[in-house]
């Protein structure tokens, strides 16, 4: 049910401010947004979890589980994000830019932040909102580096993906 609702906003949100027009030429950054999201799920996920959704009572009952939530995100929120973050982005002055950048940032924590207050998110080996808030600032800058720029995109997040995983001291058991 809450997974519902979420779903319905992020669908709503798209029809009204994105950007369908050029679906093709964001549809590589869309890829390249949901398989971060599925290396993270396959890797990490079960074995070494940085965060995980803990589905809402109502929707346990019904047998949704935390694979039901990203996938969920990921078929809906992401591409939502993707049409309407790119095709919204503006142009002129750097300041523009950031101050952009920065509103999705804080669209992400404040959902972020619900879905902690509401317990159907949880962190666990040493991550947290603060982890959350600088992930989702480089997420937001090499979303947009990707839609221009892939092959920089690539090398900014293998970079801080492997600092992260250094400063999180992950075990290479993830690799099965």
């Amino acid at each position: 049910m809450v997974n519902a609702i979420y779903a319905s906003i992020w669908l709503f949100a798209l029809w009204k401010w994105g950007d369908w027009r050029k679906l093709a030429n964001y549809y590589p950054t869309i890829l390249f947004f949901i398989l971060g999201d599925f290396l993270y799920l396959y890797l990490l996920s079960d074995h070494y979890p940085m965060w995980r959704y803990v589905p809402a009572d109502i929707d346990r009952e019904m047998g949704v589980t935390n694979v039901h939530v990203s996938l969920s995100v990921i078929a809906i929120k992401y591409p939502a994000t993707i049409l309407i973050y790119l095709g919204n982005f503006p142009e002129g002055k750097k300041i523009k830019k950031w101050l952009y950048i920065l509103l999705w940032v804080g669209i992400y924590t404040i959902n972020e932040t619900i879905d902690i207050k509401l317990n159907i998110f949880g962190y666990y080996n040493g991550w947290n909102l603060a982890w959350s808030i600088l992930f989702t600032l480089v997420m937001f800058i090499v979303l947009r580096i990707h839609h221009t720029k892939p092959f920089h995109a690539w090398l900014l997040s293998a970079a801080f993906l492997f600092i992260l995983w250094q400063i999180f001291d992950v075990p290479t058991s993830v690799f099965r």
